[in-house]
Parts: structure tokens; sequence; C-alpha cells
């Protein structure tokens, strides 16, 4: 169990470090909706190297909704469940850490009177306008777009007739969820991604709404992987006959 937990606690730092990283990159480059193809493929090529290198080890789940609904279906058990979230909390509590270490004194733009990357980007967290949008829409855009990467992780991954492409297929789900969702909810999909660099940047004062916002990412991915999930595994997975 403990190669397990280290495989989850360091894909879910890749995956947060890296993402995190690249907004905070874009938003110190003063780049706009332009950055958000850097800023997708940027989680969709670190997801698929991460799930690929200890998919044989993990399973590569990464993300708390995904071990969710792999609990509920049966595929680990509920103490492996435990230790599979709070090794992928850890992990983005890390990342998110480092991101501060990293990025802490940088400037938009470079200028001394700019204000500071991490305080514009929260620190890379996924979060959406409260003032444009309300709870339930964002509930509802992270229960889609999870939906669509826990589909994929079933056809990919978990179903046995799957392509033998490691984790491309989930990072390019990842990527595309991202250029969709990104401008609007910060497409996290994952509870361990915006937890992690959140808190972190809530506890140096850069993250102020993190504690209001959280019901959204860990309610709607949970949400989406379970439908998604369910129908894979109910409906679509191959039966063996006796």
């Amino acid at each position: 169990m403990m190669s397990k937990f280290f495989a989850e606690a360091i894909g879910t730092f890749a995956l947060c470090f890296i993402g995190a990283g690249a907004i905070c990159i874009a938003t110190m480059e003063g780049a706009g909706y332009e950055g958000l193809l850097g800023i997708a493929m940027a989680h969709g090529l670190v997801l698929s190297i991460g799930v690929s290198a200890v998919m044989n080890i993990s399973g590569a789940h990464f993300n708390p909704a995904v071990t969710v609904i792999m609990l509920i279906t049966k595929r680990i058990d509920v103490s492996g469940a435990i230790q599979y979230i709070v090794a992928q909390l850890a992990g983005g509590i890390v990342a998110g850490l480092l991101i501060f270490v990293i990025f802490g004194d940088m400037t938009v733009g470079g200028g001394s009177e700019a204000p500071k990357v991490v305080a514009e980007c929260a620190l890379g967290t996924p979060a959406y306008n409260g003032k444009t949008m309300s709870m339930g829409m964002a509930i509802l855009i992270e229960v889609c777009l999870t939906f669509l990467l826990v589909f994929a992780i079933f056809g990919t991954a978990v179903d046995p007739r799957a392509p033998k492409i490691g984790g491309f297929g989930i990072g390019l789900a990842v990527a595309a969820d991202i250029l969709m969702g990104g401008p609007l909810t910060g497409a996290s999909m994952n509870p361990a991604r915006t937890f992690g660099p959140g808190v972190v940047a809530f506890f140096t004062g850069n993250h102020n709404e993190f504690w209001s916002q959280q019901a959204v990412y860990w309610i709607g991915p949970i949400i989406g992987a379970v439908i998604a999930g369910l129908i894979y595994d109910k409906v679509l997975m191959e039966r063996k006959t006796a």
C-alpha cells in the first residue's frame, strides 16, 4: 500500500505543480485567453505522463472523485480509498507550497509596482466568479466536465478492452475540458487540484474566497464521476459469461 500511496501523492503533485505553475506563468506574462491553450496542454501532458508512469502501481487516480467512483464500483476498498484521498490531498498541498516559494515574489509583467502573480491567480487555483455565475451553475459545469473525463478514464484505462495508449486519452480529455471550461470554473474536475494550491493560497492571503467555493469543487466532480462511472460500468462494460 505504501507504494500506491506514494504513486498517488507524486502523480497528484505533478498535476498540481505543472498545472498551477502554467497558470502562474500565463499570469506573469499577462497572457489572456490566448494563454488558455498552453494551460490546457500543460495539464493534459503532465497527466498523460503521470498516468502512464504509475497506472500499473496504483491505477493512477490522482483525483478524489475518481477514487470515489472506483470505491462505488468495488475496484478499491474503503481503507484504500481513504489512503488514496489523503495521498492526493497531500501531493496537492506540497505542490501549492512549492508554487508559492517559486512565484511568491514575482509580479505581473515584472514591474516593481505591479500586482503579485500569486495574488492575481490565487496560486493557480481553479475558481469561478461568484458575481457573474451562481454556485449551482458552477457545480453543473464541473459535473459535465468531470463526466467526460471519467468516461474517458473508464473507456481508455478501466475497460479490459481499452486501447493500449497509456494515459494519452485521459490527458487529452483534461486538455479538451480546460479549453471549454477553464474560463468559467477553472475546469478543475478534481477536488485535490483545487484544494492543494487553494489551501496554501488561502493561508498566504492570496485566495480569500477559497472556503466559500470549496463545495463546488467537491460536489461537482464527485457527481460527474459517479454518473459517468456507473453508466460505463453498468451499461457499457462487457460482462463475462459463464
